[in-house]
């Protein structure tokens, strides 16, 4: 996937926390399509330690002169949010990949948007292209205090009662029995946000139609179900070489100490980045990424987290 260096045009807080970055090409090109859901890597580089970070898209996309991203500083950071909010500044290059989509709007009649916290920021485009296509839509948007909601004046200030502000300190915790307790066939329900939030939704959403479920996690789910890491042995069709992956190391790491290039970024299976094609064999699915009718299909795995329910994949690497 290409990569380009892009200049930091501006820099403003959005929320109590949060920041908004607009990053513009330094010779004014037209920036890479894009649709609702996508998001963007930003390649840290020197000073951050060469951290990579996934940030939802949530500008305009038919603005082409800019890629806008909002990061909230996380008070337990791993670098990324504390090196952008600390250390970034308007004229600094930034370098990026993608856009990537791995949380796509499917066309719907209606929508119920879910978004906890900065999780609005994939939720943004989503809004104003439903709104656009005239489908029926409500958002359901909750955050920790009022001041910490990125976007919340803007969007009640857009689109009217559609848009129902739930801070905690005021209205408690949002009300999922309420909303989700009756299936509503032909609605597509999108979520965003903390962990507790898409776990308790995806446990509302269980009697719902197949499908009608759409979230993107920030950080890997715990599956409960996972088996023991075993080892097995992984061919590499498209390089004719034969890796072992022993129980303590992932497939991308073996096949990387191998010297075969592979795009990586998130390593915890949440981003995409680094998904493949299965040509034989069953995955072991450990990622936060995939639908349930994609792992059962076992056409492709990510390869930094997942694992073989067998002796031997063949993948297309």
């Amino acid at each position: 996937m290409d990569e380009l260096d892009l200049v930091l045009g501006r820099k403003e807080p959005v929320a109590d926390g949060v920041v908004c970055l607009t990053l513009r090409h330094p010779k004014g090109l037209p920036l890479p399509a894009w649709e609702p859901g996508a998001h963007l890597d930003l390649l840290l580089g020197e000073g951050s330690g060469g951290l990579e970070r996934q940030y939802s898209l949530c500008g305009d996309p038919a603005d082409r002169s800019a890629l806008t991203v909002a990061v909230l500083r996380e008070p337990e950071s791993r670098g990324g949010s504390a090196f952008v909010h600390e250390r970034l500044a308007e004229g600094d290059t930034v370098r990026v990949r993608g856009p990537r989509n791995n949380f796509a709007l499917v066309e719907s009649p209606r929508y119920l948007f879910i978004a906890g916290g900065i999780g609005i920021t994939p939720i943004v485009p989503m809004v104003a292209e439903a709104d656009a296509s005239g489908a029926d839509w409500r958002l359901v948007y909750g955050g920790r205090t009022r001041a910490s909601m990125a976007f919340a004046d803007a969007l009640t200030g857009k689109y009217g009662d559609r848009v129902d502000l739930r801070p905690q300190d005021e209205t408690g915790l949002l009300p999922l029995a309420g909303l989700l307790g009756t299936p509503q066939p032909g609605t597509a329900v999108y979520c965003c946000g903390p962990e507790p939030l898409l776990g308790a939704v995806e446990e509302q959403c269980r009697p719902w139609d197949a499908g009608a479920l759409h979230v993107e996690r920030f950080a890997p789910k715990e599956d409960p179900n996972a088996g023991p890491r075993a080892e097995f042995e992984v061919e590499l069709a498209l390089s004719s070489r034969t890796l072992r992956v022993p129980a303590d190391k992932s497939i991308l790491q073996v096949v990387e100490e191998a010297g075969v290039p592979v795009l990586s970024s998130c390593q915890e299976g949440t981003c995409g980045t680094c998904e493949t094609e299965v040509r034989e064999g069953e995955p072991d699915h450990r990622d936060s990424l995939l639908t349930e009718e994609e792992r059962a299909a076992g056409e492709t795995m990510m390869i930094c987290v997942s694992r073989s329910c067998g002796p031997r994949l063949v993948l297309e690497l």
